[in-house]
């Protein structure tokens, strides 16, 4: 099997130009192409890291990979996929993400001996020249066409800004500029960038009458439509101090059962034939190939020693086998305390972070009925646990089956 098949066999092309070209190139291994990150926060979630894994794959064929990060374009913000516009960031915030982008990646692409380049595109869109950015780039762009551009279509009813419609034109001088710079011939990314990726295409083109291509990847979709990767506390952070290796092995552990081989094909590195092997089991069978799933993205992400410590701890809490030390724990400090040595189960969802607030926990008390303290289901939210309550080893928290934190006393 090629490297190109390979691609479309793990159910990641969503759509392509020049299909002949882009698999000659991939599967010799000679792709110099180009993945943007903007850097929007401090830490990567797991939408970058499905692009980083399709790196990764190109990479150990032989392709160049280069990360684009978007030290320039993330002053605008990308309006793709979005009904409201983004909160400008100041320079200080974008320059620190970028910083923090770099770490991370360098954990999944080796950039060793030109095998790989971090590029920040904020090396040239800061300085441009607007007249002159607008006659040499702005004259190749056709506003009829743009508008029709689906990251602009989701965008026309509540309004948008000549600033976000200048999106397009950066991310396309990118290409131009990595083309020129780097040699990159190719890009890809999320299907919801077709629009803009097309637009970097057309660019070279007419400016050089050259050939560029562009590939984008199917971004996972949960089956109630939101983005993989979108909790309800949040993002689901790579950074382990934004989110805990524990809770990103439950991530995976606990989706659906009709997602479970296909982020095993799409974000893995195990061989197609393992796969679809497990393509065959049924019932209880399919919990393994989420235990599966869980621990090679959290080894992958986290290492291999922060992999076996949290499945220790999933074992620990719903198979009743093992020591609990490695379920996250939140400490009780003296403080949390009231005079009679309680503490009230609201201020301990809080918290944990098993609710976003104190109505939140009142509804998940007495609406929901989904908090039990140890075995025990709690429906009054004035319900406290003492101080004496807690165990040495600690008292196990539940929001549901599958929200579990533990409270130590510090």
């Amino acid at each position: 099997m090629t490297l190109y098949e390979e691609l479309q066999a793990r159910g990641l092309l969503a759509q392509l130009t020049d299909e002949k070209e882009i698999a000659d190139l991939i599967n010799a291994g000679k792709a110099t192409f180009y993945i943007g990150f903007d850097p929007t926060a401090d830490s990567l979630h797991v939408g970058h890291f499905m692009a980083l894994t399709l790196m990764k794959r190109l990479q150990q064929a032989g392709n160049k990979p280069i990360a684009l990060v978007g030290g320039g374009t993330a002053m605008i913000g990308d309006p793709s996929g979005r009904t409201d516009m983004r909160k400008m960031m100041t320079v200080e915030t974008i320059d620190h993400n970028v910083e923090c982008f770099k770490k991370q990646m360098s954990r999944f692409i080796d950039f060793s001996d030109d095998k790989a380049l971090i590029v920040n595109n904020g090396d040239w869109l800061r300085d441009l020249n607007f007249l002159e950015f607008m006659r040499d780039v702005g004259s190749c762009f056709s506003v009829n066409e743009m508008l029709r551009a689906r990251a602009y279509v989701n965008r026309m009813q509540q309004g948008l800004t000549f600033l976000e419609f200048s999106y397009m034109l950066m991310q396309s001088y990118d290409f131009y500029r990595l083309y020129h710079d780097y040699g990159c011939q190719m890009q890809f990314g999320g299907d919801d960038q077709w629009s803009n990726m097309l637009g970097g295409i057309n660019l070279i083109r007419k400016k050089d009458g050259k050939d560029a291509y562009a590939m984008t990847i199917n971004l996972l979709l949960k089956h109630d439509g939101t983005k993989m990767g979108k909790t309800a506390g949040g993002a689901v952070w790579l950074d382990p101090d934004k989110y805990k290796p524990y809770d990103f092995y439950q991530y995976w552990r606990n989706v659906d059962d009709q997602d479970v081989l296909k982020f095993l094909r799409m974000m893995t590195f195990l061989p197609l034939e393992q796969i679809d092997e497990m393509d065959r089991w049924e019932g209880s069978r399919l919990n393994e190939a989420k235990k599966i799933l869980a621990y090679e993205l959290t080894s992958m992400v986290h290492g291999e020693d922060e992999a076996k410590k949290a499945e220790a701890g999933a074992e620990a809490v719903f198979q009743g086998a093992g020591s609990l030390d490695n379920v996250p724990s939140v400490e009780i400090k003296e403080e949390d305390f009231n005079e009679n040595g309680r503490i009230d189960i609201i201020s301990v969802l809080v918290k944990t972070g098993q609710c976003s607030s104190r109505s939140d926990a009142r509804r998940s008390i007495t609406k929901d009925h989904s908090i039990s303290v140890g075995d025990q289901k709690i429906d009054d939210f004035a319900y406290e646990i003492s101080r004496d309550d807690i165990p040495d080893d600690g008292l196990l928290i539940k929001k549901g089956k599958k929200n579990i934190k533990k409270i130590v006393r510090a």
